[in-house]
């Protein structure tokens, strides 16, 4: 049932309702976490259209991410208010160029290439650099910011100057522009446009077509801006090609939620929005009904530390929850203790009835999940790696959907009766997908075979909801919502615990959040070396700080590896923040004689079977001792001979013979010939190199000793 207009507005708290109801002129929400801003704008729209003040098909509502402008034409279809658009810039952009195109430019739109790494490979080929797999990734990310930052090829390597950017891969800003000019050729030949190019060309339509930029003005003539704090360059360039010269525009950001500057997204517009549209009603949400008021606590000393770089903030929060637990800092001996502990918590909560979806575990980059997703699933617990965002695209969803779809229409003509019988439409669901063979329930099962089951359980808790809100609702109204829901990318939760960088969490919410790995090097990342990267830094604690409901614990690991120097800091974001409580921690492990033959482990004394243990001297399941920055050293200097010579890393030397020398740490030739994979050919073209890295000295110095 739709709410009436005055349930509309009486669901809101003051300072919501007042951005409901400023329908006319500028006005910028100024929203802390979980203030309920898309609440606020959503309701704002659903009461201009309800009084009459937006003709639906003239509001245009625009977001970054299609699970975003997904939420939020769910929502308004609930107020009331279907028929106003709800997009991404992109999707926004991409029609209204679709739609001038031919008539503005003539002929077909190129097709477009959603996969920069291809092109950039092919460009890096031209201009005779040949990057890494991660490197082209780099490579591309820098090529996006050039564009959303409306910087042509030529200018880059000022532009980036100007930036205090480093180009990727070793190349410097001249190469890089090059490289970026390869690129661009490289599209034009092949006849295809890349994303940015659909706001680059919808902006170039739009500025050189007054006929085209004033229909698009009669069309919409209502704005709102989700995230304002993350617009670009090139993004406020198209909005303000939309709004011409008129001022009817509401935008909706948190200053101490920038965290994506790194791509071109700047909060300038949103900080400077009132000098942009002169006479702009301002608007701060601070009631936060998200988190407890401890974890609320938190976040606000978080930002008290902040300095004069991470700039204007929103307010401090203030709690709208009652009193809860208090967040706890843990300190560990290592990252596999760790995610061990880490591990025990999750199953402990499961144990007491915290669903698995609602808990997450955050952390600063992608590459330290693999210890949790191995502490998870050696405790059978089941996890999803960067959330759901696919779920419709998932075959096995695919698969269900055309079944129930079909079974929907056998029941529709008759020509299925098995499916009536009175039963429940959950019963139903199920009874269809057991009959196509799509389990719903894991048995035990764990891996890919886990996520297809929790995938479709998934597709029966949406039945569940429909029947609980419909008791009415049939298989063909089940159908109906899921293909409207795929159509808005409208995702299920999925039960299981979501493991995900803290940049993928922006915009997420658990009751349950373990911010883990928080060391120096790791949040401030290492390469954040100037006061305004470390205040992007402090800004993405924060986020992760803020997507806690009830529970948050925080932790971080003195070492890397068991058995490793204990020698790393705590971030400095957690000064003062929180009493430290530590972790279990293992007996310090006597280092093994050097030079000597290895047939048994050093640890526990078992014989050595296992050719990676042999070559470790110890089982690989015992603690290591080695010497953490000198593994660094090996690395770094085997990536760069690998390059040198076109070759997979480990064709110079596997990890596994990495860490056996870094354990050694051999003083001659014969010493690191004694480990297993080094034979007479490494030893000749690699031995003076390692002698010298275990040495700490420079590479080359210990050639002689050949």
């Amino acid at each position: 049932m739709t709410m009436s207009d005055r349930q509309i507005l009486d669901a809101l708290d003051p300072e919501q309702r007042e951005v409901a109801e400023a329908l006319e002129g500028p006005v910028c929400v100024l929203a802390g976490a979980g203030t309920g801003k898309t609440r606020a704008i959503t309701h704002r729209i659903a009461h201009g259209v309800r009084t009459g003040v937006y003709p639906p098909q003239c509001v245009l509502a625009v977001t970054f991410t299609t699970r975003a402008a997904g939420e939020m034409r769910t929502r308004l279809r609930a107020l009331g208010a279907a028929g106003v658009q709800a997009r991404t810039f992109h999707s926004a952009a991409l029609r209204q160029l679709q739609y001038f195109w031919p008539t503005v430019v003539g002929g077909e739109l190129p097709s477009i290439e959603a996969k920069k790494a291809p092109l950039v490979a092919a460009a890096a080929s031209r201009v005779g650099v040949r990057p890494g797999q991660a490197e082209v990734r780099d490579l591309a990310a820098e090529i996006e910011w050039a564009k959303v930052s409306q910087i042509a090829p030529a200018a880059y390597a000022r532009a980036a100057a100007a930036a205090g950017r480093t180009p990727p891969a070793g190349l410097d800003p001249a190469g890089m522009a090059e490289l970026y000019g390869a690129y661009e050729d490289t599209k034009r030949s092949r006849g295809i446009i890349d994303m940015e190019d659909i706001l680059l060309l919808t902006v170039g339509v739009l500025a050189d077509s007054a006929e085209a930029a004033e229909q698009v003005r009669r069309q919409y003539r209502h704005f709102v801006v989700d995230e304002y704090q993350d617009v670009s360059p090139l993004q406020q360039r198209l909005l303000d090609l939309w709004l011409g010269d008129r001022h009817e525009v509401c935008v909706v950001g948190d200053p101490a939620q920038t965290i994506y500057s790194f791509a071109g997204a700047t909060p300038d517009h949103l900080l400077g929005f009132s000098r942009q549209h002169p006479g702009a009603k301002v608007i701060r949400l601070t009631r936060n009904y998200r988190s407890t008021p401890e974890v609320i606590a938190l976040a606000n000393r978080v930002l008290v530390g902040a300095t004069p770089a991470d700039g204007p903030r929103t307010g401090n929060l203030r709690a709208q929850r009652p009193a809860g637990i208090a967040p706890s800092l843990q300190e560990y001996p290592d990252e596999e203790a760790e995610a061990a502990a880490v591990a025990d918590r999750i199953a402990t909560l499961r144990e007491e009835g915290v669903p698995a979806s609602q808990i997450a575990v955050l952390f600063r980059t992608n590459g330290q999940s693999l210890a949790y997703e191995q502490a998870l699933a050696d405790r059978g617990v089941p996890y999803l790696l960067r959330g759901g965002e696919k779920f419709f695209e998932r075959p096995e969803v695919r698969e269900a959907r055309v079944r129930l779809r079909g079974a929907a229409r056998s029941i529709e003509v008759g020509t299925d009766t098995d499916l009536e019988g009175g039963r429940g439409l959950v019963d139903t669901v199920r009874d269809v997908l057991a009959s196509a063979g799509l389990s719903t329930t894991s048995d035990g099962a764990r891996g890919a075979a886990a996520e297809r089951a929790e995938s479709l359980a998934a597709l029966v808790r949406i039945a569940e909801e429909l029947a609980v809100a419909d008791p009415s609702a049939t298989l063909a109204t089940l159908v109906t919502e899921l293909d409207t829901r795929a159509a808005d990318a409208h995702v299920p939760v999925v039960e299981g615990v979501t493991l995900a960088s803290l940049h993928a969490a922006k915009g997420l919410e658990w009751d349950v959040v373990f911010l883990v790995g928080l060391v120096e090097g790791m949040l401030p990342i290492t390469y954040a070396d100037t006061e305004e990267a470390v205040a992007e830094e402090r800004r993405l604690f924060y986020v992760g700080l803020t997507r806690a409901r009830d529970r948050l614990f925080l932790s971080w690991a003195t070492a890397r590896t068991p058995g490793g120097r204990g020698n790393r800091r705590p971030s400095r974001f957690l000064d003062g923040l929180v009493a430290v409580e530590a972790g279990p921690r293992r007996p310090a492990r006597p280092k093994r004689e050097r030079g000597k033959a290895i047939t048994s482990c050093r640890v526990c004394g078992k014989t050595l079977v296992d050719a990676v243990a042999r070559k470790l001297g110890r089982c690989t399941d015992c603690p290591s001792d080695y010497d953490e920055a000198l593994l660094e050293r090996l690395k770094e200097w085997r990536l760069a001979r690998a390059r040198e010579q076109s070759l997979p890393a480990y064709c110079v030397f596997t990890d596994a013979t990495l860490q056996a020398i870094a354990e050694a740490e051999p003083a001659d030739l014969r010493a690191l010939g004694r480990i297993a994979g080094i034979g007479a050919s490494k030893l000749e073209r690699y031995g003076g190199d390692v002698l010298a890295l275990c040495a700490g000295e420079p590479v080359g110095a210990s050639s002689a000793a050949e």
